[in-house]
């Protein structure tokens, strides 16, 4: 019966010696487990920086690009207030050469003074050019209010509406922009 003893108290202890042994196995494992975690973390943290890294590059070269781009438009349209000012000599001179009449450009006391208004409205013209500002063709064109700027309707039987019949005041385009309208009549169906 000792024996039984013996024996009851060693199976006993057997769970225990489980707990034992599982309890060493968990211990040398949880390093390894720790090891995992903190590898995934490191891991996730680095996989977000990489993220960081690219995003702060593409951030970069877009600021690039939209600085690139401002200064190119700086350079390309940095005239305009400028243009948009001596659109009025442009137009004081058209002016001074439509009011000759055609018997005073003949005379050879003024031939002078309208070939040298000429000359120098050539010269506008090349200015113009050089730097991308070019007169908008408004004449028997069709309304286009990007352009052009209605200011009144003419009557007119020979015309479409919506055509332009007269111009008040030449339109003029820098490179792609407007840089002034075109001012205009536009044809109506008469009453």
């Amino acid at each position: 019966m000792a024996k039984d003893k013996k024996m009851d108290t060693t199976e006993a202890h057997e769970p225990q010696d489980e707990a034992l042994d599982l309890r060493e196995e968990t211990a040398e494992a949880a390093p390894e487990v720790a090891e995992h975690d903190r590898l995934s973390e490191l891991e996730a943290e680095l996989a977000e920086a990489k993220a960081a890294v690219l995003y702060a590059q593409a951030e970069t070269q877009n600021v690039r690009r939209r600085f690139e781009k401002e200064a190119q438009d700086a350079k390309t349209y940095a005239a305009t207030a400028f243009a948009r000012d001596v659109l009025s000599v442009a137009d004081n001179l058209s002016r001074a050469l439509s009011a000759f009449p055609a018997e005073l450009r003949e005379d050879e006391k003024l031939k002078g003074l309208v070939t040298g208004i000429e000359a120098t409205g050539r010269e506008l013209d090349s200015v113009f050019a050089r730097h991308g500002i070019s007169k908008i063709v408004a004449m028997g064109e069709a309304l286009d209010p990007n352009r052009h700027q209605a200011m009144m309707e003419v009557p007119s039987a020979d015309a479409e509406p919506g055509t332009i019949v007269q111009e008040i005041q030449s339109g003029y385009m820098i490179k792609d922009r407007l840089l002034r309208p075109a001012l205009v009549g536009v044809a109506k169906k008469p009453d």
